[in-house]
């Protein structure tokens, strides 16, 4: 097991700076760059476009050098100094950026995952072993419902029947009377008011395709020979489903753990729009559009990173879980 870990560290490394190049080349395909953009934008507004202040700007951000060098400068900063580099659209470090978005990014799609394994794991388990029963066709049909409805729709519905009944509009992470204040007591009860609804969100969306990946692979489990041999020994129903069928049956959830987690930020970025949520997904959009390279470079170094990370992560679990998968 030791040697299966350090394999998977040690391909890691270079995984990371591939990943590092390729985020830097996809943000330098669009055309132009964010002095075109800030040029276009003075233009469109009426204002005078001072060639001076331009060329000084491009200097400033390096964006008169080749690519290469341009590549270069950013991870050297970024492992001598993890320094990002500025944003463009925000004059800020983009350190500063991504250490406001990125926790309440993972922290929200973290407990979106746990929640939606704590709601798929039970159902899809009772879809399986209730086959052809009015249970599984009723946790079939919601599975459908839950995967064909998009999650902003399904958040502007939760968002109008809350209001309507309660009065309660739940938008953001705090009240405004909390968004600057430290944190306390009442800010945390506050937090915990708002951000059910985006959980619930994730949690179901993702739980509709979960529970049907649970249910193909545990009936596919629940048919080979070591079922019936463990019934025909007399052991207890609920110990010859839970000891071996489901366990080898949630590996499917196990591997994807390395690309649920941009996934679920994927899907968080309409939501967070929709429920004014600040999080990653919408500055990224922002800094893509403006071509904000620094700052949506280290985001998608970032995702990338996660992903590689949970994929590690999703290796180890899965060795544990089914021994044959270490050889």
């Amino acid at each position: 097991m030791g040697h299966f870990i350090l394999r998977r560290l040690l391909m890691l490394v270079p995984f990371l700076f591939l990943v590092s190049a390729l985020a830097f080349i996809v943000i330098q395909l669009p055309p132009g760059s964010f002095i075109d953009t800030y040029r276009r934008n003075l233009e469109a507004q009426g204002g005078t476009v001072n060639e001076a202040q331009l060329k000084a700007l491009e200097v400033r951000y390096g964006l008169d050098k080749p690519v290469i060098v341009q590549y270069a400068i950013w991870t050297g900063n970024i492992l001598s100094r993890g320094d990002f580099g500025n944003s463009f659209r925000y004059q800020r470090p983009v350190a500063d950026i991504l250490w406001e978005r990125v926790p309440r990014t993972v922290g929200i799609s973290l407990l979106a995952i746990v929640f939606t394994w704590i709601i798929a794991i039970p159902l899809g388990i009772i879809s399986a072993i209730k086959q052809y029963s009015i249970w599984d066709y009723v946790l079939t049909f919601l599975s459908f419902i839950g995967l064909s409805v998009p999650a902003f729709l399904l958040a502007i519905v939760l968002m109008y029947v809350v209001f309507t009944q309660t009065g309660w509009l739940v938008t953001g992470l705090y009240s405004p009377q909390f968004q600057n204040a430290p944190m306390s007591v009442a800010k945390f009860v506050d937090l915990l008011k708002n951000i059910w609804l985006p959980l619930l969100v994730l949690a179901v969306t993702g739980a509709a395709g979960t529970i049907r990946v649970l249910r193909a692979t545990l009936l596919d489990e629940l048919q080979k020979p070591y079922v019936t041999t463990a019934r025909a020994k007399g052991l207890p129903e609920w110990r010859v489903i839970l000891k071996y069928p489901v366990r080898l049956a949630i590996n499917p959830m196990i591997s994807t753990i390395g690309w649920l987690l941009p996934a679920v930020v994927g899907g968080e970025l309409v939501v967070s729009k929709v429920l004014n949520l600040p999080t990653v997904g919408p500055i990224i959009l922002e800094a893509t559009l403006a071509q904000d390279m620094f700052l949506a470079g280290a985001f998608v170094l970032i995702l990338s990173a996660l992903t590689l990370i949970g994929t590690l992560i999703s290796d180890i679990c899965l060795a544990w879980l089914d021994p044959r998968i270490r050889y």
